[in-house]
């Protein structure tokens, strides 16, 4: 007689407040992945900018204002950070560990890959570069989430908005991102084929990285009447929004460890 074979539950992301983040234990691990994170997140963004086919929405903001001021790439990542962090104040956001390191670092990753990557001029460098940047991207993203220390600044500002008003999430993000695509592309930033392939396959993308990159911690402790929640990263989800990392993976994702 044989016995059916129990799979290991998938792994979840914890619905943790900002101390509980730092109470979660696996600190040690779960710093190193963050910074792995970002740092290869700050590579695929610079990797986008070489291939000169399109960024993402954010990017294509920070391409544009890049034109206009006397500042590295990176300090106007930081300094964008910084400003959507401001806007946390009025949601009652609260940020995480992760949420300052990704103000602060990815900046500095992005202008330290930029100065390594030359500007590719050839079609057979340029979309190597480009798909390679979407990919590692998406892993990237998977890694500083599966931290679980805290979401990035331009995703904690769509989720508060989210909580606050009681708005559709994906028409949030979308709205936002309009936005700010409108206004990077006015100011002379980069759009093209390639901001159209990272709205459609980011979200596959750390959907498919995200259970390899969760770190296990420790659950909160319940609160009075209440069982610990959890997101399940394997459940089904609708994917191929045209939205930066389709509020599925990275903003329902993000946004159930930022409610407590």
């Amino acid at each position: 007689m044989t016995t059916a074979r129990t799979r290991p539950p998938a792994p979840t992301l914890q619905n943790l407040s900002p101390l509980q983040q730092v109470r979660a234990g696996r600190m040690t691990r779960r710093l190193a992945q963050l910074f792995d994170g970002l740092t290869l997140y700050g590579v695929s963004m610079a990797m986008m900018f070489r291939s000169g086919l399109g960024l993402n929405p954010w990017d294509v903001f920070h391409g544009g204002v890049a034109r206009h001021l006397p500042l590295s790439m990176g300090t106007i990542v930081v300094l964008t950070a910084v400003l959507v962090l401001a806007l946390w104040i009025p949601l009652r956001q609260a940020p995480g560990l992760g949420t300052v390191a990704n103000a602060v670092w990815l900046g500095v990753a992005l202008d330290l890959a930029l100065w390594v990557l030359p500007q590719a001029d050839a079609l057979a460098v340029q979309v190597p570069l480009l798909l390679g940047g979407i990919v590692l991207n998406g892993l990237a993203g998977a890694l500083y989430i599966g931290s679980q220390l805290g979401p990035g600044p331009r995703d904690g500002l769509m989720t508060g908005i989210a909580r606050k008003t009681g708005g559709s999430l994906r028409v949030i993000r979308t709205g936002i991102e309009v936005v700010v695509v409108a206004l990077g592309w006015v100011l002379g930033g980069t759009v093209g084929i390639g901001t159209i392939l990272y709205a459609l396959a980011i979200g596959p993308l750390v959907q498919r990285f995200m259970p390899f990159c969760i770190v296990v911690v420790d659950p909160p402790a319940p609160r009075r009447g209440q069982a610990p929640r959890a997101v399940d990263a394997s459940r089904s989800r609708a994917l191929g929004d045209p939205v930066e990392h389709v509020d599925d993976v990275r903003g329902d994702l993000e946004g159930s460890r930022r409610r407590g």
